[in-house]
């Protein structure tokens, strides 16, 4: 296997645990800077309102993106597979 073949398939690992990841970082980041303002103009610091709904958020977003999530993990096990013959030569 050479090395530009390896380094392809890290790439495209990489690439998809970004792509796969990057719903529930987008809203978790959202959700905290909301939160933050929230607490800044009350003056409400408590660590328990900066961590439960940011928790919340994330949560229903992997519940809803998860068949996404799971057909493009899928498609790309499948395509590592399907390619094993190959990558081993």
């Amino acid at each position: 296997m050479s090395e530009s073949l390896v380094m392809s398939v890290v790439r495209q690992a990489v690439e998809i645990a970004v792509i796969v990841s990057l719903p529930m970082l987008v809203v978790g980041l959202a959700v905290g800077i909301l939160v933050s303002l929230f607490q800044t103009v009350t003056s409400i610091q408590d660590s328990v309102l900066g961590f439960l709904p940011r928790a919340a958020a994330i949560i229903a977003v992997f519940a809803i993106t998860f068949p996404w999530m799971l057909r493009t993990l899928t498609s790309f096990a499948t395509g590592l597979i399907q390619r094993l013959p190959d990558l081993v030569r």
